[in-house]
């Protein structure tokens, strides 16, 4: 046997907790799990195991595993899985393997490691990893819910509600050494934690935002090293967040409105000598309003008066006498639900690019990036004075604040100074989108150096990196990796900066998917499937926005599709098929309803409300064209994607053997795809409706065109972009979410290449060319009207970022295998494009794809994980032009050749390095024939 190194990577997956194997020194590689989530007080009694093999051995597969689960370290040092012995287990699954152990109750511990043998031999076992279980059980909570169901007399519900934060104190005694102390916490809306007057944990905005009324998010925290001997004491502010809605009495047709700020707390202290304690809120508790941070709303700022701050108030002996006693309050009504999503926080510190006087008094600060977060302040001056923090996107030419676009947002933050030597200072329950900051009131000349940017966002780590010799492409890959993070808030929403912020669907039904390749979001979509399905009504109607914060039931089929869409998305990247079995009678029951309400006898789909979002107008002030000829017929898209949503059923049915489902949905899909073709297929012209882009490409990337007429109508498709066009993109929300894939799946990547790299209107180039360093919500966003131009948005980015990877690098999970246990790479190399370098890191490990064209010759190296296998397509004239390591490929283990196809030699490659090389050919294209795409 020929000994190898092999780190083993072990992940709860709902946790996502992490075991690692090491053997002859193999360093960690991959700390993501202690990133992103807190291993204690996990949702579930059946946690999902996953392990992620490395070796740089080719080849390496899986044959076997054994999993271990103990109650106690020691147990399992000792090699005694008391709660779950998997025994051998033959089988190259290395994710999502169901926990089959004894019942997990709430609160158990479990300690876990695993073994698993290869073609190469016997791996020893990994490091142990650790998880809990949270509260399951209603009766598990014994804390009350309190508060103060009323404003106080500085307080304002209204139109613009300015509602102080509410503070909240309790002293306990702890009697002897403690052993453990658990901490569970329900703060509503925003919240903030203190022991001792130490912060818990490094979450801000926390906990993640939900449909209250459904759902409740509590966060867990081993706070052992916290809670001392002797007198201890909780320190907690209550932020207002989306439960006590930033606009009151405003449109309540609209808004959803849930009341004042509340709070369930539950401390869990075991000691030494076996005896168990619990502190949890209720009347006896402290409270009052009357604090520093004066107002606090996500549209118009926080309001800090640092003369009302209290020293000590959250640490033992603390005179509360003048604090009110907190008041026992109704719950807010939804079921309490451990987050199992990453937590906002703090991801990363900028330095602004300069500060500039504009007037006395006036400086404007360049952040030199349109981010989403605060600033964080020092400054020294004299007690009461008072520095006022304004925040925009842009400028206006005479260098003042561009505002107009925000609407009704104040986005102001006012700090009044306690005049105590340098002070520093951040808000606490707000964020801003923007690049610059009017300053005004600061005591003296500020500086750089006084400031600094706090990015915020759901703490996800970053997976993928991409690099082109496009210099132009890698501005907008840029932009996109900075629009997509500011917009993670516990949810993914529209933009981070006017009066809006909402989680629409239809901005993340392909965006999710792109937004896969930069980010582990598995996590935070799965959780927001979880709210789609909590706002679904019980006729079976999906809102555009979910959670709910807006009653906005508009039964289209774009953007509740989205709930479709996002499910086939995490099933694809991740592997994870447990959201589609969890949502199917959900989706299921949705169809059935716009059938029945808006599917005509002849299977056409009446109703879509926005049609195809934002396609670039005819002039560019508009917001959305005038121009018949630019939109595409409603019932067009609206009975296309009720088509495509008949094929993601049919898979989703199909894996759960639901073979009923499947004919049903099969024979739905032949009269529709019929009557489609009847009603707007024109075979004279082999264009269908008024020919838009939108209206050609739909039908293309479903499988809805004829076989004898795919070519024609594609043609219809090149022709409009190059001749009606000249090259660039026409196609709104909608359109662009099949655009660049289209084109390159059915043999023009190179149009899709021209409309990526193009500097002119409209473009993604435009947008980078005309100073943006995020991505915006229009192709003229820098002149449309500002009632709705928002700088950050990442709805128009469509299928780019997946035609980034999948397509200009070639890394693509197959259909048949997902999660990437089979790999599809097969990149693009058209003209004008020299070399891409792209990573990523799937559930199996990390994929490198680096390519270039050099003195004639194809040069690629790639990178394939331990555990897997990959289909490589090298453009050559023959299987014997290309050599690997330099030398001529033979027949063996390593590689497999398959066949010719379409000027490619295609590969099977195991898993490891390879270098090829291969004279390029000049007609290399990258594309095939028309296919469609579930």
């Amino acid at each position: 046997m020929r000994k190898f190194c092999l780190s083993i990577f072990a992940v709860v997956a709902i946790a996502l907790l992490i075991a690692f194997q090491k053997k002859d020194a193999v360093q960690l590689v991959n700390l993501r799990c202690e990133m992103l989530l807190n291993p204690e007080g996990i949702e579930t009694k059946s946690p999902r195991l996953s392990w992620e093999l490395e070796s740089k051995e080719r080849n390496v597969e899986q044959t076997a595993y054994q999993v271990l689960v103990a109650s106690s370290e020691a147990k399992l040092k000792a090699g005694e899985g008391d709660l779950w012995n998997s025994g051998k287990v033959a089988s190259d699954r290395s994710i999502h393997i169901y926990y089959k152990g004894k019942p997990l109750a709430s609160r158990t511990n479990c300690f876990w490691k695993v073994k698993v043998w290869t073609n190469k031999g016997e791996c020893s076992w990994s490091e142990p990893a650790h998880w809990s279980v949270g509260l399951l059980k209603e009766s598990d909570w014994s804390a009350k819910w309190i508060g103060m169901d009323s404003a106080f007399a500085w307080d304002s519900v209204s139109k613009f509600a300015r509602l102080s934060a509410r503070y909240f104190r309790k002293e306990f005694n702890a009697p002897a050494q403690i052993k453990k102390a658990t901490l569970y916490i329900a703060g509503l809306g925003l919240y903030e934690l203190y022991i001792n007057g130490q912060r818990v944990g490094n979450h801000v905005l926390a906990p993640a935002p939900t449909e209250y009324s459904k759902t409740v998010k509590y966060n867990t925290f081993d706070v052992t090293a916290l809670v001392k001997v002797g007198g201890n004491a909780f320190g907690t502010v209550l932020g207002n967040g989306r439960f006590f809605t930033m606009r009151q009495n405003y449109k309540p047709q609209k808004w959803h409105t849930f009341g004042f700020p509340k709070m369930l707390l539950q401390l869990e202290v075991e000691y030494a000598d076996g005896r168990k304690m619990q502190i949890k809120s209720d009347e006896s508790w402290k409270m009052t309003a009357d604090g520093p941070i004066r107002t606090n709303n996500e549209y118009d700022g926080e309001e800090y008066d640092a003369t009302k701050e209290w020293p000590g108030w959250n640490t033992a002996g603390f005179n509360d006498g003048k604090w009110l006693q907190s008041q026992l309050v109704k719950a807010p009504g939804g079921k309490l639900e451990a987050q199992m999503n990453e937590p906002m926080r703090v991801v990363e510190n900028i330095q602004p690019a300069s500060v500039k006087q504009l007037k006395p008094r006036t400086f404007i600060m360049d952040m030199g990036q349109n981010m989403a977060g605060w600033v964080k302040m020092k400054v020294r001056g004299k007690k009461g004075e008072q520095v006022t923090l304004r925040f925009a996107e842009t400028l206006q030419n005479n260098g003042e604040l561009y505002v107009a676009n925000l609407r009704d947002a104040k986005v102001t933050d006012i700090y009044t100074l306690k005049g105590e030597g340098e002070e520093v200072w951040e808000p606490t329950f707000v964020y801003h989108g923007f690049r610059y900051v009017e300053i005004t009131g600061y005591p003296g000349t500020p500086t750089t150096k006084d400031f600094e940017g706090r990015v915020v966002n759901d703490d996800l780590k970053t997976i993928g990196t991409f690099e082109t010799s496009n210099s132009i492409i890698n501005q907008i890959f840029k932009n996109s990796f900075w629009g997509i993070r500011s917009n993670y808030k516990g949810m993914p929403v529209d933009c981070p900066q006017r009066n809006e912020r909402q989680p629409w669907l239809g901005d993340r039904s392909t965006g999710a998917y792109g937004e896969s390749f930069i980010f582990d979001n598995v996590k935070l979509y799965a959780k927001w499937l979880d709210d789609i399905h909590q706002s679904q009504t019980e006729e079976g109607s999906i809102p555009d926005v979910a959670p709910n914060f807006w009653y906005y039931y508009k039964d289209n089929m774009t953007w509740p599709g989205t709930y479709l869409m996002i499910a086939n998305t995490l099933y694809d990247q991740f592997g994870d098929k447990e959201p589609i079995v969890k949502h199917y009678n959900s989706m299921k029951k949705w169809l059935a309803y716009m059938r029945k309400k808006y599917m005509t006898a002849d299977y056409i789909v009446t109703k879509d409300s926005y049609g195809d979002w934002c396609v670039p107008p005819e002039s560019k002030e508009l917001i959305h064209s005038q121009d018949p000829a630019r939109k595409t017929d409603a019932q067009v898209i609206a009975t296309a994607y009720y088509y495509y949503m008949l094929q993601l059923m049919q898979r989703f049915a199909t894996m759960q053997n639901m073979s009923q489902d499947v004919k049903e949905y099969a024979a739905l899909s032949i009269k529709i795809k019929d009557e489609f073709n009847k009603k707007f297929f024109n075979r004279s012209t082999f264009q269908y409706s008024n020919n838009t882009v939108t209206a050609n490409l739909l039908p293309l990337s479903f499988g809805m065109v004829p076989e004898n007429a795919k070519a024609r109508v594609f043609q219809n498709v090149v022709d409009k972009i190059l001749i009606e066009n000249k090259g660039h993109i026409s196609t709104g929300v909608i359109g662009t979410q099949w655009l660049m894939r289209g084109l390159t799946t059915m043999g023009r990547p190179d149009v899709a290449y021209g409309i990526a790299a193009a500097k002119d209107y409209p473009s993604w180039g435009y947008m980078a060319e005309n100073g943006a360093t995020t991505i915006w919500e229009l192709w003229n966003g820098n002149t449309a009207n500002p009632s709705m131009n928002s700088g950050n948005h990442v709805m128009l980015l469509g299928d780019l970022i997946v035609w980034y990877y999948e397509n200009l690098a070639g890394i693509k999970s197959s259909k048949k295998f997902p999660g990437y246990k089979r790999i599809e790479m097969k990149p693009v190399t058209v003209d004008g494009l020299d070399y891409v370098k792209a990573s990523y890191q799937s559930i199996h490990g990390v994929i490198r794809s680096e390519w270039k064209k050099e003195g004639g010759q194809f040069i690629w190296n790639i990178t394939i994980p331990a555990n897997t296998k990959a289909e490589v397509h090298i453009p050559a004239n023959s299987k014997d032009d290309v050599r690997e390591g330099g030398r001529k490929i033979a027949a063996g283990a390593d590689i497999k050749f398959i066949r010719m196809e379409d000027g490619r030699a295609v590969f099977q490659v195991g898993s490891g390095s390879y270098a090829f090389v291969a004279p390029h050919p000049q007609s290399a294209k990258g594309g095939e024939r028309v296919a469609s795409r579930p």
